[in-house]
């Protein structure tokens, strides 16, 4: 079966002889910046967008890896952070990153003559509250993991039988989406949350989130995790840190990290939205 989509996936990208890949250095859209240079060799380009909600060290990751796979590989701003619908933080927030996202990507795709920009949206995506997938849609853009049916685990398990060494990286949503919905985002506060995750990765934790709610960071980790964190983190000497970046108090989050938890406080009505924009034919 995971042969099989892997074909299906090379398939498309064969029918469209040139594609942009909106390529944020993640898992999903590096397998399809992968897929789409093999097919396409240099008639592939992946295109990052770099703003404050992206850490300076996924952006360089980003780059490393599109320099293994050999694409093309250009950086863009985008200035979703100056838009009041997005810095407000409403529920529909990823709408309107990805349209800033998507109102940079596709000019640019034309006027380098690319008539399709694809994205990393996988299949298990669709069944999340994901208002950036509408936004992308509405905009023309294609989803081919989501539309062969690829989950996030076949994301992986295609990644490692294509050999690629990053096969089993953490998720690393934007930096937004460490706040509770209605808390304004800033600069200020993208950069202390970046910093903080920063901070423990080179600790040595890899799947973590520090969430940001006023002045206290909430750190989250596996929860089998927790215990060996509480009993190896010299936990002053991170407080201090922390402080150091801005926030004041410290707490460890008893649950751990569960992907998805920001959505917990949606009503049942808005987390069971489908947009009809979401339907991949």
């Amino acid at each position: 079966m995971m042969l099989q989509k892997l074909q299906a996936l090379k398939n498309i990208f064969a029918e469209m002889e040139m594609a942009l890949i909106a390529y944020s250095g993640g898992i999903d859209s590096t397998l399809v910046a992968k897929v789409a240079y093999d097919i396409l060799g240099d008639r592939a380009l992946a295109v990052t967008a770099e703003s404050p909600s992206l850490l300076p060290e996924d952006l360089e990751d980003a780059k490393v890896q599109a320099a293994e796979i050999g694409i093309p590989h250009q950086v863009v701003q985008t200035h979703e952070i100056e838009n009041p619908n997005y810095a407000s933080n409403p529920v529909n927030r990823c709408y309107f990153c990805k349209s800033e996202l998507h109102d940079t990507l596709k000019p640019l795709a034309l006027s380098l003559g690319y008539p399709y920009v694809v994205d990393g949206v996988n299949a298990d995506d669709l069944k999340d509250y994901r208002p950036g997938i509408q936004a992308a849609k509405e905009r023309g853009a294609r989803s081919p993991l989501a539309e062969v049916g690829i989950t996030k685990a076949e994301v992986r398990e295609i990644s490692k039988h294509l050999g690629l060494p990053w096969w089993d990286k953490p998720a690393q949503p934007c930096l937004s989406s460490r706040f509770p919905y209605g808390e304004e985002i800033t600069v200020a506060k993208l950069q202390r949350v970046g910093r903080s995750e920063l901070y423990l990765r080179k600790l040595g934790w890899r799947n973590l989130r520090v969430r940001s709610e006023g002045d206290t960071a909430r750190i989250e980790l596996p929860p089998e995790q927790i215990k060996e964190f509480v009993l190896t983190t010299e936990l002053p000497a991170l407080v201090s840190a922390f402080q150091s970046f801005g926030f004041v108090y410290v707490t460890l989050d008893l649950e751990g990290y569960r992907s998805g938890k920001l959505n917990q406080v949606l009503t049942p009505q808005v987390r069971n939205s489908t947009y009809s924009a979401l339907d991949i034919s």
